[in-house]
Parts: C-alpha cells; sequence; structure tokens
C-alpha cells in the first residue's frame, strides 16, 4: 500500500530536503500574492473558524494554486486530505510543501494510473464531509463508498467534464449529497475557461514543441468558452484557425468571429495542429488520422484523455518512440504522427497551467462554496447547485478590488427604475 506523499524519501539524490521545502514555500508565496482574493476570504472568516470539525478531501490539480486554497481550508479549520486530479500534474514541490503543513497529501510526481486511483480511495479513506473535485472521479468514488458507511454532507465541482458525470446520476436519482458546481459560476468559466485555458495551452504548446506558430494552420474541436479562448490567442498569433463543432449555436458564433467551420472529415487534410477541448469522448478518431499530414501534432486540453484515439496510435504503431517527454512519435503509413502529453491535458502536463490571477476566481468560489455548504447542507436537497449569486458577486467586487478597479453603483432612482425599490 503506498502512503501518502513522504517529504522526508525523496528519491532524487541532487534534491535536498531543504530544496524541496524552500522550492514549495516560495511556489506558495508566488501564488499568494496573486490570489489575494483568498487572503480577504480568509480574514473575513477566521475568527468563526467556519471549517472547524469539518473533513475536506480535495481531487484536484497539484499546483501552487491548489497550495493556495488547501492552506486556506486549513486555516478556517478544516481537516484537509488531498489527491491529484491528473495522474501526470502532480508538482513535487507542492506536495512537499502541503505535507508539511499539516495536510494529508496521496499523490506522487509521475504516479501511475493505479496509483492515481488509489490515491483517490485514500482520500475517501480520512471520512471527508465535503468532496471537493476537478473532473467528478472522487464524487463517482464517493457514491460508492455513501451507499456502505459514510455520509457526506456535500461536494463541490471545478470542471465542465465533473458536471456531465454529476448530471447523469442526478437525473437516475442517485445523487447522495448537494453539489455546487462552480465551473457554472460566472467568475470561473468566463475567465477560467475561456482566459486561462486559452493562455495554459499556448503556453503548453509552445514549451513541449518550441513550433513557430505564425501561418500554422490549427484545428480546435469544440467551440465552447475553452475553445473560445484558445482560438483567441492562436489567432493573435497568425494561426489559421477552423472550428469543429456538434453544437448549431457554438458553430454559428465560431463563424461570425471570422472563423473557418467545418466537418472534423473536412479539416483532418489541412491542419497542421490539432486541439480537442469537448469533454466527449471518441473526438479525433481513425478516420481522421488516417486523413491527416505528414507531421501533424495532436493534443487535448479536455479534463480526460479519451477525445483522442490512442489506443489506434499505439496499436497501429507499437514501435512508437518518445522523442521527448511530452511527444510521442508514431509512425503511420510512411508519415508521422505527435502526439502531446499522451493524451492527457496538455497545459497542464506540458505547461504551468492556469496563471495564478485567474485561478484565483476559480478558487474563491470553491472556498466561499465550500463555507457555503458547511453552514447550509441541512437546507439543500441531494441535488446540482449553481453557486449562489452573491457569491459570483462578491467574487467579482474582490476581482475588481485586487486590480484596484472601482465602478459605478446605481442611483437611488435607477434602482427604483429597475424595480430594486418601491
Amino acid at each position: 500500500m503506498n502512503k501518502p506523499f513522504n517529504p522526508h524519501n525523496c528519491s532524487e539524490d541532487w534534491l535536498s530536503n531543504d530544496f524541496l521545502q524552500k522550492k514549495g514555500e516560495f511556489a506558495y508565496n508566488w501564488a499568494s500574492r496573486s490570489m489575494t482574493i483568498i487572503e480577504k476570504i480568509v480574514k473575513k472568516n477566521i475568527k468563526n473558524q467556519p471549517l472547524t470539525g469539518l473533513k475536506v478531501g480535495l481531487c484536484l490539480h497539484i499546483t501552487k494554486e491548489t497550495s493556495v486554497l488547501a492552506m486556506a481550508l486549513n486555516k478556517l479549520g478544516a481537516e484537509t486530505s488531498i489527491c491529484s486530479a491528473n495522474p501526470l500534474s502532480v508538482q513535487k514541490e507542492i506536495a512537499f510543501h502541503l505535507a508539511n503543513n499539516n495536510i494529508k497529501v496521496f499523490a506522487k510526481p509521475d504516479e501511475t494510473v493505479d496509483q492515481y486511483h488509489e490515491f483517490m480511495h485514500r482520500v475517501l479513506n480520512e471520512n471527508p464531509d465535503i468532496i471537493t473535485d476537478d473532473g467528478g472521479e472522487l464524487h463517482s468514488l464517493a457514491h460508492d463508498k455513501a451507499t456502505k458507511s459514510h455520509k457526506f454532507i456535500g461536494g463541490t465541482e471545478e470542471t465542465t467534464s465533473g458536471f456531465h458525470r454529476l448530471k447523469i446520476i442526478e437525473s437516475k436519482s442517485q445523487l447522495k449529497y448537494p453539489v455546487i458546481v462552480v465551473n457554472n459560476a460566472l467568475t470561473k468559466h468566463l475567465f477560467d475557461n475561456r482566459y486561462g485555458t486559452g493562455q495554459s495551452t499556448v503556453d503548453g504548446l509552445l514549451r513541449i514543441t518550441g513550433i513557430f506558430l505564425p501561418g500554422k494552420h490549427v484545428v480546435i474541436c469544440g467551440f465552447g468558452w475553452v475553445g473560445k479562448g484558445i482560438s483567441a490567442i492562436l489567432k493573435g498569433y497568425g494561426c489559421k484557425i477552423t472550428i469543429t463543432e456538434v453544437n448549431p449555436v457554438n458553430a454559428l458564433e465560431a463563424f461570425m468571429e471570422g472563423f473557418n467551420v467545418c466537418k472534423l472529415d473536412e479539416a483532418a487534410p489541412i491542419g497542421d495542429v490539432f486541439i480537442t477541448c469537448t469533454g466527449q469522448i471518441g473526438v479525433i478518431r481513425k478516420e481522421h488520422i488516417e486523413k491527416m499530414k505528414d507531421g501533424v501534432f495532436l493534443a487535448n486540453v479536455g479534463h480526460f484523455d479519451v477525445e483522442i484515439d490512442t489506443e489506434y496510435l499505439y496499436k497501429h504503431d507499437p514501435c512508437h518512440k518518445e522523442i521527448s517527454e511530452n511527444i510521442t512519435c508514431f509512425s503511420l503509413d510512411q508519415k508521422k504522427v505527435y502526439l502531446l502529453a499522451k493524451g492527457r491535458v496538455l497545459n497542464l502536463v506540458g505547461g504551468k497551467g492556469h496563471s495564478s490571477e485567474v485561478m484565483a476566481l476559480s478558487f474563491a468560489n470553491q472556498l466561499l462554496s465550500i463555507v457555503y455548504l458547511s453552514k447550509n447542507h441541512n437546507k439543500l436537497e441531494n441535488k446540482i447547485y449553481s453557486v449562489p449569486q452573491e457569491i459570483d458577486k462578491m467574487v467579482a467586487d474582490y476581482a475588481l478590488g485586487s486590480y484596484n478597479i472601482k465602478i459605478d453603483k446605481l442611483t437611488k432612482k435607477q434602482k427604483k427604475y429597475q424595480g430594486l425599490l418601491k
């Protein structure tokens, strides 16, 4: 049985404990300076200690931004445990830092898929009262546990993928506790999904490949908030953009934004780079890959590694080559296809993930939603809830304050005109 991350048993001889401790502490402090929203929430609530007596289980990418949220939960009284939402996104210095600050860490860098699932079970074995998830896998496991030995009082969910999985459970009337979907907050999907993922995806692409982007033809599968963000940034680099969609409204919007819109079957022969961001299974399939030209890059930024048919790639070329840590080269019928980050989420595996500033918005929603659940779970049904509007507005107000931006307020006459005052 694997133990939680052990900060006193580093496998690399050249890395000392002091090095990891200082690096993790520096990363935490660096993120904190850009996440003052979290600090304000903690200062406002720290006297009341609203999470005292509660256990919170986190399944999130273990990054410096996540460390700010985890430490905030502890400051508000929670007993916190954490595992990674992705086997390849654990940052060792952050795991080390959290483990040295009274947080139970069940994760390690480059963990196997089996270890990834085992660590989720280890978090659940801590019997958390509230679960905060990124992708819905911990929620799914929790529902098995909830029916057997433990009652959860609530949960939160970070992603579109996780929301879809929870909706299936809810549609079968099998949801065992109320869940607040943070992804649906305006201050989350309008900024995190669009600007955060847009920037970090391009960052990951450039870090891994170093390719010259101007003039490249990039095919983006999906024009939700993530697709919108990636498209806008790559357009700024001078890329030619083609959008593929199954949603007619999204497709129409992409067309009116000036992008080429067509079926993936038609885009396959002309793309240089393909990026999936749909949350759907089997987006880029065998029939598309067979039409692609020599030297294309395949990447995914959906939460799960199911959007690209990697099974076909590995089966067709069992002698594939690892060009570098995050580039796998497949030789397919006299052409080469390059899979990035093994089809896993590109911006976290290959890049640094979202910037601290944009994650401050998401994690402020998470923190306030957890506090909300701690106070109101007895009043809530076992349903999916959106983030309360007052929380969404509070996060936006905090964000404006962090940028030292002041905005106008409605006058009494204006409030009366809108029916806000009698």
